[in-house]
């Protein structure tokens, strides 16, 4: 079993080792660029990812509109061991609203109700919930009570009421993170691994499989949104 904790303060450095060793590992599942491991700019993303999570939890200032919060699910028997995360960040003006950025349960214990029980907890604190989300992974949120609203790029755009908040949502701008010193020392040691051809490559299959992934999303919502003719 499991115990919810909700942060909105920076977690204590164990617990946060354990939810970026999680977005590490799980970066497929939770990236909206969710590129395979085989592909060379894997790890590039990966390191991205990583780092825009580690800004968010550094944000954390202990209010109520603190830019980003946390829900942990910690192991009954072990409190200090992380099975789940579920980073939200609320709405600066609508007391109701907040975007679901990231959310992702140790598959050890997935199938055991981590994931529903998160998302339960943080309807019931923020009930109007956006997320965006892979077409495949629209069935799961609507058993949440989550509905289809638009084709978000890549992603299909959800959330629990038929409409977007009014209020405004704090967004980590990624441009600074792609144009630091150690993504570019990372984009040039992939280079030397695997040489230009193969990073240009990478480069074309990203964009093929953001094209795909935007395609399923488009049709989804079309699938959802067109009225049905009885």
């Amino acid at each position: 079993m499991f115990t919810l904790t909700h942060l909105n303060t920076p977690p204590p450095e164990s617990l946060k080792s354990q939810v970026l060793q999680m977005v590490v590992d799980y970066f497929s599942d939770i990236s909206p660029v969710p590129l395979a491991p085989s592909n060379p700019l894997y790890q590039l993303y990966q390191y991205v990812i990583g780092y825009e999570v580690h800004l968010h939890l550094q944000a954390m200032n202990g209010e109520a509109d603190s830019p980003a919060q946390l829900l942990l699910a910690l192991d009954d028997e072990d409190p200090s061991q992380v099975l789940g995360f579920t980073l939200y960040l609320p709405s600066q003006d609508d007391p109701e609203a907040c975007t679901l950025s990231y959310m992702a349960v140790q598959a050890s214990h997935r199938q055991h109700g981590v994931a529903r029980a998160m998302l339960r907890q943080l309807i019931e604190r923020r009930p109007h919930v956006e997320l965006t989300c892979v077409a495949s992974k629209v069935p799961y949120f609507e058993t949440m009570g989550f509905q289809v609203l638009a084709a978000h790029g890549s992603q299909v755009l959800m959330n629990t009421r038929d409409q977007r908040s009014d209020g405004m949502v704090a967004v980590q701008d990624l441009a600074p993170v792609f144009q630091s010193t150690e993504v570019r020392q990372i984009h040039a040691y992939l280079v030397k691994q695997h040489g230009k051809q193969a990073m240009s490559e990478a480069e074309t299959q990203r964009d093929y499989y953001l094209d795909q992934l935007a395609y399923e999303a488009q049709q989804l919502v079309r699938e959802r949104l067109t009225p049905t003719i009885h």
